[in-house]
C-alpha cells in the first residue's frame, strides 16, 4: 500500500534512436537497438517487464521518436495492450524526450528515468535504487557503481569510470527526479547532450572550480554532484549501488555478450 513517504513512482523508459545507422543495432540486423534480443528476449520488452511488475511504479512511458514502431514487434507486442504501460512519441534527443515527457505530466512527480539498453536492471536494483534515492531527499538522485565493487565481480569487463577522490564511478542508467526543479538539470542536459562521454567537456560546463576539483580529484562524488546541482539550482546527490550489474547496458557487441551471460546464469 502507498504511504506518505512512499509514493509510487512514474517510470521514463527511453528507447529513442539517434540519427543515423546505429552499429550495434545494424551487427544484430534490428532497425532499432531497444529491439536488440538478449537472453531471447528485446531489451524494451525485457526492462519494460521489470518497471511495470515493481510495486513502487505506477506507469511506465515509453519514449521515443516512433513507439508504436517498437511495439508492433512480436517480443515487444505485449506492452501495447499493457494499461501498465503508455507511449509518448517525439523528440531529437534523449533529454529533449525526458523534458517533453516531464511537461507533459505535471501530475507524476516523481519521475525515474532509466533506458531500454539498461538490460540488466532487475527488481532488487530497482527497490535499492528508489529507497537510495527517497533517503537522500534531493530534486536528483543518480545511480552509480564504484569501480571496487564493479572490479570484484568483473575485473575484465571495461567501463567509463569517472574519478574522484575516494573512487570512480560509473553510471547505472537510474536518473531519479524527485520535484519539477529537476527539470533545471533536464535542461542542462539537453545542451551538452552531445558530449555526454567526454568527461572534461561537461565538467568545464560547470565552471573552474569544479573542474578544477575533478582534474586534481579534490572532491569526493558525494560532493561534486552537490556542487554541480547547486549550479544549476537543484540539490543533487549520487546513490551508491552494490549490485555490480548495475552498471552494465549494452553498447557494444562484448556488452551483449556479458549481459547474455549473467541473465543466462540468472535463469
Amino acid at each position: 500500500m502507498e504511504t506518505e513517504h512512499e509514493p509510487r513512482v512514474t517510470a521514463l523508459l527511453v528507447a529513442g534512436r539517434r540519427p543515423g545507422v546505429d552499429p550495434l543495432a545494424a551487427h544484430f540486423g534490428v532497425d532499432d537497438k531497444a529491439l536488440i534480443a538478449v537472453a531471447g528476449e528485446p531489451m524494451l520488452s525485457r526492462v519494460a517487464r521489470v518497471l511495470a511488475d515493481h510495486p513502487r511504479i505506477a506507469r511506465t512511458v515509453v519514449l521515443a521518436q516512433a513507439p508504436e514502431r517498437l511495439l508492433a514487434h512480436p517480443g515487444t507486442a505485449w506492452m501495447a495492450a499493457d494499461a501498465r504501460i503508455a507511449v509518448l512519441a517525439g523528440g531529437n534527443s534523449v533529454s529533449a524526450a525526458v523534458a517533453a515527457a516531464l511537461e507533459a505530466d505535471p501530475g507524476g512527480w516523481p519521475f525515474l528515468v532509466t533506458t531500454a539498453d539498461n538490460v540488466l536492471l532487475d527488481a532488487e536494483t530497482l527497490t535499492g535504487f528508489i529507497a537510495g534515492a527517497g533517503a537522500r531527499g534531493t530534486d536528483v538522485a543518480i545511480g552509480l557503481v564504484s569501480r571496487e565493487v564493479f572490479a570484484r565481480a568483473y575485473p575484465d569487463a571495461r567501463r567509463t569510470w569517472l574519478k574522484f577522490r575516494g573512487g570512480a564511478y560509473s553510471g547505472a542508467n537510474l536518473f531519479f527526479l524527485a520535484r519539477p526543479a529537476a527539470l533545471s538539470a533536464v535542461r542542462f542536459w539537453q545542451r551538452v547532450e552531445s558530449e555526454r562521454k567526454k568527461v572534461r567537456t561537461i565538467a568545464r560546463a560547470f565552471g573552474p572550480g569544479l573542474l578544477a576539483g575533478y582534474l586534481l580529484r579534490a572532491m569526493r562524488v558525494e560532493r561534486a554532484l552537490a556542487r554541480a546541482g547547486a549550479r544549476l539550482g537543484v540539490t543533487a546527490a549520487p546513490v551508491l549501488l552494490e549490485r555490480p550489474e548495475a552498471c552494465i547496458d549494452v553498447d557494444k557487441v562484448e556488452d551483449h555478450a556479458i549481459a547474455s551471460a549473467i541473465l543466462a546464469a540468472r535463469a
